[in-house]
């Protein structure tokens, strides 16, 4: 379990690895043609967050009040083990699709990950992320935008321009947050940091220290807000208290980015 990463978007379908499943009794494991967990269930609570880089990445309800959640919209570019899926449709009831190149993915996701079929509030579509965010239909509609897109060999993320970063803006609504798994012990991690601050702005622009794992998450706003700590230790006690997420834990390894470069 090295890595826990997600499958490629930029490739034919021919390219794509074989996916498979495993339990340990207490999880399921998605494994996309290698041994590396690439997304986990629990068994006995298949709607939580398992791993601990994707419950970061629910961080954009720092920055939103908790009770405006339902009505907002959900987008994940990646579906993994569906674990963002069903908790913004099943957890927090918001209007959620997910985009997913490898139709293998999703066929698993619904068989033994118990991602519900789609529905009004629920869809999952099969097609390129690079593509699928350019549509009309995402522009300055989406308030939560999750992407997560490595390839089974981990070593980068497979959409990682500026020109793929100015799509993903050109998605959010005014208030809506990008929030993006990089592998942050990876020689990679800064130039994508560099990239996503020149897009969106460094002000703009907070990360999470790695995890033991070395998963990154950055987040990204459309807007910068820089929140007093009083009001996001209030906002994550909500949170936590909403939705079982660690939320008071994030403010410790929680910064913005240009205050990091500033202090050295």
């Amino acid at each position: 379990m090295a890595s826990r990463k997600k499958p490629a978007a930029s490739a034919t379908v021919n390219e794509l690895p074989e996916v498979s499943v495993s339990d340990d009794g207490v999880s399921r494991y998605l494994h996309l043609g290698t041994p590396w967990v690439q997304g986990s269930m629990k068994l006995k609570e298949p709607f939580e967050i398992d791993l601990e880089y994707v419950q970061r990445m629910m961080a954009w309800l720092l920055f939103v009040p908790p009770e405006s959640v339902a009505s907002r919209q959900a987008l994940q570019l990646g579906l993994g083990a569906a674990a963002l899926t069903k908790f913004h449709h099943k957890k927090l009831r918001m209007p959620t699709t997910a985009i997913e190149l490898n139709p293998q993915v999703v066929n698993i996701c619904r068989s033994w990950f118990k991602l519900p079929p789609d529905s009004d509030s629920l869809r999952v579509v099969l097609g390129d992320a690079a593509v699928e965010i350019r549509r009309p239909e995402w522009q300055g509609k989406v308030d939560a935008l999750q992407v997560d897109l490595y390839d089974h060999n981990a070593a980068a993320p497979v959409l990682d321009s500026e020109d793929f970063y100015a799509d993903c803006r050109n998605s959010l609504t005014p208030e809506g947050c990008m929030t993006v798994n990089l592998f942050g012990r990876m020689s990679s991690y800064q130039a994508s940091l560099d990239k996503i601050s020149a897009v969106f702005g460094a002000e703009n622009v907070w990360a999470f220290r790695p995890t033991r794992e070395g998963n990154t998450v950055v987040l990204a706003q459309r807007v910068a807000s820089r929140p007093s700590r009083e009001q996001l230790q209030s906002r994550a006690e909500s949170v936590q208290a909403r939705w079982d997420l660690p939320a008071t834990k994030w403010l410790k390894v929680l910064k913005p980015v240009q205050e990091s470069v500033t202090s050295g």
